[in-house]
Parts: C-alpha cells; structure tokens; sequence
C-alpha cells in the first residue's frame, strides 16, 4: 500500500525522511485531497532508474531483432574470445 501524506506534514522532515527510507516506495504527497508531489529516497529512485534502464536496452533489443539486426550467437562467442584472448 502506497503511503500518502498530506502537503502540511512536510514541515516535519526527518519523519519524511525516515518514512520514504523505510517503506522504500514513492511517497504520495497529497494537497486538498489529491496528489501534489512524490518524495522518495535516492535508494528508490536509483533503483527505479535501474530498471528503467533495463526496460530500455530490452526495447532496444526487440526493435534491432524486428528490424533484422541480428547475428549468430556462435560468431558473436567467436569475436569475443578472441577479442578478449580466451
């Protein structure tokens, strides 16, 4: 369950703090009753980036593959081992 806060208990900010260290999610900053800002921890953040990251390389790879720019994986092996000397 995503945590929400309302915009007033920011005044608070090491109990902000604490709360997006330890429920390790995105907080919901809430104002008037509906959503305002997110606050998370940089732990969260670089984790989510991460992925991000991983979701696009995989984007990437399936358009390459759908565009027919691919290689047999034997002949890649092949390169990198005597590329790396192995």
């Amino acid at each position: 369950m995503p945590a929400i806060v309302p915009i007033r208990d920011l005044k608070n900010t090491a109990k902000i703090s604490a709360l997006c260290k330890e429920t390790d999610a995105p907080v919901f900053i809430t104002k008037n009753g509906y959503g305002e800002l997110v606050l998370m921890s940089i732990a969260t953040y670089e984790r989510i980036l991460a992925r991000q990251e991983v979701f696009d390389r995989i984007d990437e790879a399936e358009r390459q593959f759908s565009a027919g720019q691919t290689r047999d994986a034997f002949a890649s092996l092949a390169e990198l081992r005597a590329k790396h000397h192995v």
